[in-house]
This record gives C-alpha cells, structure tokens and sequence, in this order.
C-alpha cells in the first residue's frame, strides 16, 4: 500500500453511505449526474471535450485553487444536489478514478467546504483549470487533455 493508503480506505470508507439520511448513495448519483459525459470508466470523451477522470483527477486535490475549480465544473456547479451529496460524489470521483494522482494524504470534500468553494465567484473557470493545470505539471503531476479555448 502506498503512503497514505490509510487516508485513502478512510475516504472510500466515509463515500460507502450518504452523509444525510435520505440521500443517494455517491455512486448512484455518480451514475446519474456524471456517466452520461465522463462514462460508467471514467474515462471521458475526446470528441466531447469531456476530461478523462481516470489516474487525473486527484491532481486537483492537491491544492487549494484546484479544489475551487472541482466546485465550479459545470456538472458540479449546476448540480440539483445537496452539498452534502456534492461532497459525497466527488470524493467518489477522486477515490474511485484519482489513482496515483491523488495525493498521499487526500483530504475528503465536506459539505461545508463545498458550500463555501461553491459560493466563490469564478470569472473564467476554464482559465482557473489553465492555471491549475500548468501548476500540476510543473509539478509532475499530469493532468488530462482539455480542448476547451
């Protein structure tokens, strides 16, 4: 097991059940809020422009710009769900499709954190994963393709 790999079994541990009695399970809201751009895999859609998550995704995690940007992706930001739920299906989204890309030591979104990186104002959301990403790969992290201008 990796560095870390505790904090990861305790991520995967807390996304198992919703956080608030009534809600959906993080896959299940995963199944249908986010498969139908980024796949059952994962895996996205070139001619989409639709970013791969698999061995990606956790990069974003690593800082705190990049955790903003999460919030603000058009399937989170205009999600019809909790934040408590926001939360739930990214921490599946990174747990699940992050890899080696998510840090040792992952910290889980939190409703709370949702609500308040939601509430942000973000002019240009795709300038921020510009950003982010340049950042990610000058650190080695890969990030995937992007196509958006």
């Amino acid at each position: 097991m990796r560095a870390g790999g505790l904090l990861v079994a305790a991520a995967l541990a807390a996304v198992a059940v919703p956080a608030v009695a009534g809600e959906r399970l993080p896959r299940t809201n995963y199944i249908l809020r986010c498969s139908g751009c980024h796949g059952m895999d994962g895996a996205g859609s070139d001619i989409g422009g639709i970013p791969d998550f698999r061995g990606y995704v956790g990069g974003f995690a690593r800082h705190d710009e990049g955790r903003t940007y999460v919030m603000h992706v058009p399937g989170v930001v205009n999600a019809s769900l909790t934040d408590s739920e926001i939360a739930g299906v990214v921490n599946y989204v990174m747990t699940t499709y992050g890899a080696d890309s998510l840090p040792a030591a992952f910290v889980p979104f939190t409703a709370e954190e949702v609500t308040r990186r939601r509430a942000l104002t973000v002019m240009d959301v795709v300038g921020l994963r510009r950003g982010v990403a340049a950042r990610l790969y000058a650190e080695g992290v890969p990030t995937a393709g992007y196509p958006w201008p």
